[in-house]
């Protein structure tokens, strides 16, 4: 038996409990409440405010079970429960916006199997970091059609492999009606959670980001403030012009408090993340935004050894700002808990995700990006019942 049997709940096992549905589970009054409040029929509306708290965003879809951003790992999320599903748009060379964490698309994809794109490979720099690989800019969409996803970090989450090759790279637009079909089978909006990813180098190419999302939002009817949808991005920029094109909901998300955005270094404002947080960028972020989406270490920081410390104030500053917090990434694996919540000395084996959720969810945060919305859920579904 392995460590992970030992000391730990199996994946199998986290993911049949999630499936069973939340009546199964017997959640807490509360967190049913919570459900009913989501929204009403198929048609993709709803209410930001009247999303469960926690929320639970499903990361790049069911991440932890399946390769990322794929229409597999999109229904699993949504079969598993996770109140948002999130994609990241990249474009192609034809403008069309499909869904990769990055536009380097040489470790999620069978890409250099192919031998027809071998000259594709090129060394480019992104927001200032060199990646030598292939890139969804360099390739039509119908080209990209004929690769496969493949799961991004093979090491950590072998039993993903088990699905590479099973799904092509999705479009958006392939999103939106695969959300609006399930949203009319369940008779509620499927909230979906949209990034925009490296605008100010897309602009710079020629493909801006921001135009044709809009369009496909105004085409789906999801351009509107009650509309069941997030747009987010780590550059404020992108998510000013979006505020300008569209009235969907809006998140700015934060990186390291060292970091500036990339918008900022290619314009000069000095701001770091650190900046942003403070009341006055809050206040700032908020002219123009309904949240925030930091970094699960803006919220309650780590020692050198990676133990928890003590909570920041931004949930109380935020808050105060009128703005909503969504931190991210709660994995269940031990290479990425803090230290204090990992079980075992195997890295890939699951760790104390609820110890550790129950630490998060009690500084008061509105949800957060979940590779494992089973897990998640059933940790929110506690913290309703305390």
């Amino acid at each position: 038996m392995t460590e992970r049997a030992r000391k730990t709940p199996g994946r199998r096992t986290l993911l049949g409990a999630a499936v069973l549905g939340t009546a199964a589970l017997g959640l807490p009054a509360a967190a049913q409440a919570a459900e009913r409040g989501r929204g009403h029929g198929g048609s993709g509306h709803g209410s930001l405010r009247d999303l469960p708290v926690p929320t639970v965003i499903g990361h790049r879809g069911a991440s932890g079970y399946r390769p990322e951003h794929t229409l597999g790992s999109y229904q699993l999320a949504l079969d598993l429960g996770a109140h948002i599903v999130e994609q990241d748009l990249v474009p192609t060379k034809d403008g069309h916006l499909v869904c990769r964490h990055e536009n380097d698309i040489t470790g999620t994809t069978d890409v250099a199997d192919h031998p027809e794109f071998a000259g594709r490979k090129a060394t480019k720099s992104i927001d200032g970091v060199s990646y030598t690989g292939w890139f969804t800019e360099d390739f039509t969409l119908a080209e990209l059609k004929t690769l496969r996803a493949t799961e991004r970090i093979p090491g950590n989450r072998p039993d993903n492999t088990l699905y590479n090759g099973r799904w092509t790279i999705p479009t958006f637009e392939e999103v939106l009606r695969w959300a609006d079909k399930e949203g009319r089978k369940r008779g509620k909006p499927v909230w979906l959670y949209v990034e925009t990813k490296h605008p100010t180098y897309f602009r710079k190419l020629g493909l801006g980001l921001e135009e044709p999302l809009a369009r496909l939002l105004r085409r789906y009817g999801r351009d509107r403030r009650n509309s069941a949808l997030i747009l987010q991005s780590f550059e404020p920029g992108s998510v000013q012009r979006l505020a300008r094109l569209v009235d969907t909901p809006r998140i700015v998300l934060l990186s390291g408090p060292k970091e500036r955005p990339w918008d900022f270094v290619e314009s000069g404002d000095p701001r770091t993340v650190a900046d942003l947080v403070k009341p006055a960028g809050l206040k700032w972020m908020a002219s123009f935004a309904q949240g925030i989406g930091p970094t699960l270490d803006l919220v309650i920081p780590k020692d050198a050894s990676g133990r928890l410390t003590t909570p920041t104030t931004l949930v109380r500053d935020a808050h105060a700002k009128g703005l909503l917090l969504h931190p991210y990434t709660l994995r269940n694996e031990n290479s990425f808990l803090p230290a204090d919540f990992r079980r075992g000395t195997d890295p890939n084996a699951y760790g104390d995700v609820f110890g550790a959720c129950a630490v998060y969810f009690a500084t008061g945060i509105d949800g957060i990006f979940a590779d494992h919305p089973d897990t998640a859920l059933l940790a929110a579904a506690d913290h309703a019942g305390r």
